[in-house]
């Protein structure tokens, strides 16, 4: 647990940078928006290509996974059921906030500090990257936009993930004189998009008063709480193995991700909402894991 800190301290440390820049970096008033904008257009679609290309699409079928699914969509659903007169971008995004976890940058130290095995995240980061993202996109273009319905396949995130199965499926190689710009330029994504959720902090109080002040509190409640809760209890529901049981409730603990805050950047709606869950989520994640591991601890040795 320990080393799993280091995962914590490096999304730290990122996000301070862009607090700090924001706070006396003298830059124009719109850079957070575009930095967002080129992470969205750009950087986040090279990023999901490549790690859609290199899937084992297999992973996608087990029981821990059955398990973290049905969690995340119990709480997706909570949400929507509890704000169903709000608008339809916040529903969705604030469903992402309570059921969407950071697979990627805090799931990987955990998986394997804390449970051994940097592959137990895995199958998590192709379901949110294949199934939920461009679920979730399409969602959120359908409900703040007034084009086409074919609008979302339009969109980069979208297009990166398909084409990236599609060539995975079919077994076509890219050169690696186009895929190595592309990794390069996807490994930007994280900084760029943590440095921007930085700056959204600078001169802003998290849970002020407001209309989105309950949304995140159920947002964060249900990450925190819930979707651990039900996944202890599918698991065990299904038969699966103590250990199994352990590592699909540890996982459903994760914090929000950060790539939520993207999209709600880029479809300008319940920014405040998931900047205060995704900050509330990664400050409470640890002792809530915390937790976990001793109820686990003391239910073994009895």
């Amino acid at each position: 647990m320990v080393n799993a800190l280091s995962g914590f301290l490096l999304l730290a440390v990122i996000v301070m940078i862009g607090w700090a820049l924001r706070r006396w970096g003298s830059l124009p008033e719109n850079a957070e928006a575009v930095l967002g904008r080129i992470a969205y257009t750009a950087l986040a679609p090279c990023l999901l290509f490549a790690g859609t290309l290199d899937a084992d699409l297999h992973l996608l079928v087990s029981g821990p996974l059955l398990v973290s699914t049905l969690a995340a969509v119990v709480c997706f659903t909570i949400f929507a059921l509890i704000f169903l007169r709000r608008d339809r971008g916040t529903r969705i995004l604030g469903a992402l906030a309570g059921g969407y976890t950071n697979a990627n940058y805090i799931g990987i130290p955990v998986a394997t500090y804390v449970l051994g095995d940097a592959s137990l995240v895995v199958p998590i980061v192709f379901l949110q990257l294949l199934i939920i993202t461009p679920l979730a996109l399409m969602l959120l273009e359908s409900a703040t936009s007034r084009r086409s319905l074919l609008a979302p396949a339009a969109n980069p995130l979208v297009i990166a993930v398909t084409l990236g199965a599609f060539l995975n499926i079919t077994g076509v190689r890219v050169p690696s004189a186009l895929l190595d710009p592309i990794l390069t330029v996807g490994n930007a994504a994280v900084p760029v998009v943590l440095i921007a959720f930085g700056m959204s902090l600078s001169g802003r109080r998290v849970l002020a008063p407001g209309p989105d002040r309950l949304p995140t509190v159920v947002a964060v409640t249900l990450k925190l709480l819930v979707m651990p809760a039900v996944a202890a209890v599918l698991a065990l529901a299904l038969g699966l193995s103590a250990d199994a049981a352990y590592t699909v409730t540890i996982l459903a603990t994760l914090p929000t991700a950060q790539n939520i805050y993207l999209y709600a950047q880029r479809f300008s709606t319940g920014l405040v909402l998931i900047r205060d869950a995704i900050f509330l989520s990664t400050v409470g994640c640890l002792p809530v894991m915390l937790l976990i591991t001793l109820i686990f601890d003391v239910h073994a040795a009895n």
